[in-house]
């Protein structure tokens, strides 16, 4: 845990850095060279400035004894109390009251100012932007080394840590299909060549996981796809002699991680189709002789929508995460009532449940067990100090997950662990009903995610209620728990939903001080039916869990909600009771019983 005055001079060591070259305020994101929401440690360079923990956010610090931090809503309590008296003021994203990060320094920096980024860890759409926006402010953008290799002493080195392979069996599609594939985007946007540097479509594409991202089975590197060849750039200390061989053996060449700069700036071919996600220090190193198609990344689409293979591995999954959540709650039903259980101490009792599972592989982020009150911090991380004891009394929102060779889990359930009041059994309620209608939706082919959204908010906005989070977001398969590009949320995404792809359901309401509620589940796409209005889809829940239904206002639910939730938990029972003993069967039996 840093304290407070060691985040003050660290922020100092980087004023003085600042004064060295010449900049007014430097601008410090969340993000690594691959645009990464989860990055290894050696680029957590946000989090050791500011001291503020949370996945998403972008300090800015300024030579004038002030700097702001700017974050969602998923954060906003969470950066209030970890920003106290570091001189770091907090910015609530999405408010209208909050200024833009330019806006904010064209108002405490003087005219002509330079404002500092490193070209590495800024997308070159946002830096083109980024450096658009502050001349309107009379500010100049200034591209700078990153000054945390001089100042960030005991900063941790890039890991090393060696690439395993996922087996035919459970990726589906060979590694020269994927690429052929990709070379077959590249061609229908004219694209000589791709670069493909998210850490999640590289080991897509090639078949591959690794360990250098916490939760993420992902591995730092950089893949060039061209009409005829593919390189790997990657430490070759991470490559074991099998996994070097099973690289040539499907033609794909391996350059060290350190050159790919020099590969991109000696680039041949007419064109070159990159992702507005490349950073800008590799964006500015192509050669002019290259033109530059901008464009999603093709692997970003393709990996989205599962294969049949990905698609029964996330079945299987489900079913073995089931299992191991049946237990734990079965457990923690008797647990609470000791008096001696933590949230630190549940969440390595869920640990335990889950590593029982065949093909288990980890956890698939951090585990959120807030008690009460913590429930109303979106993304609450327990620590020993932080902790609050369970008591049998009170609602306890868990949201976990856990990697397996075959898929990847995401579930949120919110628990009575006792009595609760009524204001807590009607915000349960709303959100259930929020929950049921957008697993309930059936759309036409060409919707997205956005035009989604209000069904899973409709029955809270008529109480004056709603949350800062998305709805939804995409699920990869045993890879990144958050993937892209569809969601579901209110700000547009355009994105279209199409079978095959799986996604989170998880409206929630957070009274701050007091408690929070979130229902999840993951859902996979899947056709419906096909009218003279052309296909409708609909969603499959993947996630075998059953949903608490003491704290449920039974008369607040329509017939058809209460069909749709005993018809789902029917199918719970069916799908895990063979896998139980007689007492698991039991509990499941009572808890997926019809309301």
């Amino acid at each position: 845990m840093n304290t407070k005055k060691e985040i003050r001079e660290r922020i100092e060591a980087l004023r003085a850095f600042m004064q060295e070259n010449g900049l007014a305020a430097f601008i410090v994101p969340s993000t690594d060279p691959h645009s990464g929401e989860y990055v290894p440690e050696h680029w957590e360079s946000r989090k050791w400035i500011s001291g503020f923990t949370g996945s998403a956010g972008t300090a800015v610090i300024t030579l004038y004894n002030i700097g702001g931090l700017w974050t969602d809503s998923r954060y906003f309590l969470q950066a209030e109390e970890q920003l106290k008296d570091t001189g770091i003021l907090l910015f609530k994203e999405r408010m209208p009251e909050t200024p833009s990060i330019p806006e904010w320094l064209g108002s405490v920096l003087p005219a002509g100012s330079k404002v500092g980024i490193d070209g590495w860890v800024h997308t070159s759409t946002d830096t083109i932007n980024l450096k658009y926006d502050l001349k309107s402010y009379d500010l100049q953008l200034t591209i700078t080394e990153d000054p945390f290799a001089y100042i960030w002493k005991d900063r941790p080195s890039l890991p090393d840590n060696p690439v395993h392979i996922l087996p035919l069996a459970y990726a589906g599609i060979s590694v020269q299909e994927k690429i052929q594939e990709v070379r077959d985007l590249m061609t229908k946007c004219k694209g000589g060549s791709t670069l493909v540097s998210a850490l999640d479509e590289i080991a897509w594409t090639l078949n591959l996981r690794g360990s250098d991202v916490h939760c993420n089975p992902v591995f730092i590197s950089y893949l060039l796809i061209t009409a005829d060849q593919a390189t790997l750039f990657i430490s070759p200390r991470k490559l074991t002699p099998e996994v070097s061989a099973y690289l040539s053996a499907n033609g794909v060449q391996v350059k060290d991680y350190s050159e790919i700069a020099d590969e991109i700036a000696h680039l041949k071919g007419e064109s070159i189709l990159l992702s507005n996600e490349t950073n800008y220090a590799l964006y500015k190193t192509i050669p002019p002789s290259v033109s530059i198609i901008h464009a999603p990344s093709p692997v970003k689409y393709i990996k989205a929508i599962k294969n049949r293979t990905e698609i029964e591995g996330f079945r299987e999954a489900m079913k073995r995460d089931g299992v191991a959540m049946v237990r734990f709650l079965m457990w923690l039903e008797q647990a609470v009532k000791s008096g001696e259980e933590t949230e630190v101490s549940i969440d390595k009792k869920l640990y335990e449940f889950r590593s029982q599972q065949d093909m288990f592989q980890g956890i698939s982020f951090d585990t959120i067990a807030g008690y009460q009150a913590h429930g109303a911090i979106v993304h609450y991380e327990a620590t020993p100090e932080s902790a609050s004891t369970l008591k049998p009394e009170g609602l306890l929102l868990l949201d976990s997950g856990a990697q397996y060779t075959d898929g990847t889990t995401d579930i949120t359930r919110t628990i009575a662990l006792g009595p609760v009041s009524e204001a807590q059994r009607t915000d349960y309620t709303l959100v259930l009903k929020g929950f049921i209608a957008l697993s309930q939706a059936e759309f036409p082919n060409g919707t997205c995610g956005t035009q989604l959204d209000v069904l899973a908010r409709q029955f809270m906005w008529k109480a004056g209620i709603n949350y800062g989070h998305g709805t939804g977001h995409g699920v990869g398969h045993y890879l990144n728990v958050h993937e892209g590009p569809h969601q579901i949320r209110m700000n547009h995404i355009p994105t279209p939903l199409l079978p095959g792809m799986t996604l989170t359901n998880e409206p929630g309401i957070y009274r701050a001080g007091e408690y929070g509620v979130r229902t999840e589940n993951t859902m996979l796409i899947v056709e419906s039916q096909t009218t003279e209005f052309g296909p409708f889809y609909k969603f499959e829940p993947l996630t075998l869990c059953p949903i608490d239904k003491t704290p449920i206002r039974t008369e607040m639910l329509t017939p058809d909600e209460k069909q749709w939730l005993n018809e789902y938990h029917a199918h719970i029972y069916a799908q895990l009771s063979p896998l139980l003993n007689e007492e698991e069967q039991a509990w499941l039996a009572k808890a997926t019983c019809e309301i």
